[in-house]
């Protein structure tokens, strides 16, 4: 069959959960058996993600294949279940660079390079791209940014085009605000109304308009949005508020979205099956006892620079019945006043976030201190780990004053360093240790008990490591080094088997978790903060071989 493409815009304002609606579209057509994949197009001019700040952008999303993108591509590989590369992240700053590259190579031939026709087919070709790669039956693209703002045009202009030149294969959604007035608690449809005006300007007609609203739209603002739209009334949809994302796609469909985007791209009816989500979602709801489960790091004003740990604590907890609390610690915070850290005595769980930099550092450091002290369930992640290992150099081991040559390169004790690909690196954007990577697992180790296997593949974003002089006086005071890559001699996990759940990795387990599979090493953390509780024995031992 040909490929279908369908191009998601958004809007009045961003943040309206675009990047979700265009998950949960996927997923109600992945349910009917066709084949779907997404993609991101950001208008800004960075090349990718690598070098913003969460706070601005919410987190980096690593890839398999080494990308460091828009954290919407990681909604697409939870909702969908599949891997998507690099390439699926399209932005301003790729495609500029492509064509001013080619234009100082020559490519074009004395031509005027302009934005029509030369930026505009450079965005279909990256577009057309991973057809010709992967040759889904259908194409998901969300273009970021809000309906009006200058940067996104020449996307919005390379869609109108596609729709031209293939109009049997081309559909626009378009999802926009219709918020309550409190005062009268009136849902208001101008700002809709205009946000499809702006669309129309560029040329661009929805066929299907997605509400973003508190609740569902009533019959009578159903029809004001199709009258004033010049869409039909069977094409006006709600994406109302839920208490769970994962509901999302369950609510499109309820009211016959899926049936309505297969009969105007000319597909085939099938019956969706949602069984498998719809039981993940009731999981969700069902989860009888509520652990606490303590995120510490600098970034947590913005729960977006988290988003994946979140997500991948849900997953872990429908998988157990359990109802996470999740309570923001803001390292900075410890770090001005120490006495905070006994906070941490209400945590089932402790996770150390990652990050960069010396910005709440050793708050970071005393959060792993208390919670190594006092026995509670721990997982470190990436600095997470890198700064465990520190801990314990100072505090058990009796290096004073160990640290990462990243805080401070003078340091007696640098535990933690730089690796060697890394040193000459001059270059931020793209350069640091990103995608899979294959790691051994020790066998006898918690990690072996928590994956049950010897080899596994995780995603990695870091540029240093434990500093290998170092490898045998943390091992002698009693640090065990549980996973180790493939091919070079680093660390990738460590653990204290005389603590209760004492677990760090140097990857990052999160982009790897599924409403449906979710990371073993999340189940464990919840499954040994729910023993804890209960005052029942750690569930995994140096001695066990499989997670229960």
């Amino acid at each position: 069959m040909t490929t279908k493409y369908i191009f998601i815009t958004g809007g009045v304002l961003s943040g309206l959960g675009k990047g979700i609606t265009t998950a949960s579209i996927g997923k109600i057509l992945q349910a009917r058996g066709y084949r779907v994949t997404a993609i991101k197009i950001d208008p800004y001019l960075n090349v990718d993600a690598g070098t913003m700040n969460p706070f601005q952008h919410g987190e980096v999303f690593v890839t398999f294949d080494g990308g460091e993108t828009d954290l919407d591509l990681g909604h697409y590989e939870r909702f969908l279940d599949i891997e998507v590369p690099k390439y699926h992240n399209i932005t301003s700053g790729q495609v500029y660079y492509t064509v001013i590259r080619r234009e100082r190579k020559g490519k074009y031939l004395g031509q005027t390079v302009q934005l029509i026709p030369h930026v505009t087919e450079e965005v279909k070709r990256r577009i057309l791209l991973v057809t010709k790669r992967e040759k889904p039956d259908i194409v998901l693209i969300e273009i970021g940014g809000t309906v009006g703002d200058y940067e996104g045009l020449p996307f919005l202009e390379a869609a109108r085009q596609m729709r031209l030149e293939m109009p049997n294969d081309v559909l626009f959604v378009h999802v926009a605000l219709v918020p309550i007035l409190s005062t009268t608690g009136e849902l208001k449809t101008k700002p809709l109304q205009h946000s499809v005006a702006e669309l129309r300007r560029v040329g661009i007609q929805p066929d299907i308009i997605i509400a973003r609203s508190p609740k569902p739209l009533d019959e009578q603002t159903r029809r004001k949005i199709s009258l004033f739209t010049n869409v039909s009334l069977d094409a006006v949809y709600t994406s109302y508020d839920v208490d769970t994302i994962y509901k999302v796609p369950l609510v499109l469909e309820e009211q016959g979205l899926g049936r309505y985007i297969l009969n105007k791209l000319g597909l085939a009816q099938v019956e969706p099956k949602l069984d498998d989500w719809i039981a993940f979602v009731n999981a969700l709801e069902d989860g009888k006892e509520e652990i606490n489960v303590y995120m510490c790091g600098k970034y947590v004003k913005l729960h977006d620079s988290y988003i994946s740990i979140v997500e991948a604590i849900k997953h872990a907890a429908a998988k157990l019945r359990l109802k996470p609390n999740i309570v923001w610690c803001d390292t900075e915070e410890i770090e001005k006043d120490h006495v905070k850290v006994t906070e941490l005595n209400n945590a089932d769980a402790v996770i150390v976030l990652p990050g960069f930099g010396a910005r709440g550092v050793e708050g970071k450091i005393e959060a792993i201190r208390y919670v190594r002290e006092n026995n509670i369930p721990f997982l470190g992640i990436c600095y997470g780990m890198q700064l465990a290992v520190v801990e314990f150099a100072r505090n058990v081991a009796g290096l004073k004053g160990a640290h990462t040559t990243e805080v401070d390169p003078n340091t007696p004790y640098p535990v933690i360093d730089i690796t060697p690909e890394e040193k000459d690196v001059e270059e931020l954007g793209g350069t640091m240790i990103l995608g899979d990577r294959r790691i051994n697992i020790m066998k006898g180790t918690i990690a072996h008990a928590i994956y049950g296997i010897t080899e596994i593949r995780e995603r990695h974003r870091h540029r240093y490591e434990v500093n290998p002089k170092f490898f045998d006086i943390l091992r002698e005071k009693g640090l065990v080094f549980s996973a180790w890559r493939v091919d070079v001699p680093r660390v990738e996990m460590i653990e204290l088997p005389n603590h209760y759940f004492f677990v760090a990795t140097q990857f990052h387990p999160e982009f790897r978790s599924r409403p449906l599979r979710p990371h073993p090493i999340f189940v464990a953390l919840l499954r040994a903060a729910y023993n804890r509780k209960h005052g029942l024995p750690s569930p995994y031992s140096v001695n066990t071989t499989i997670y229960a």
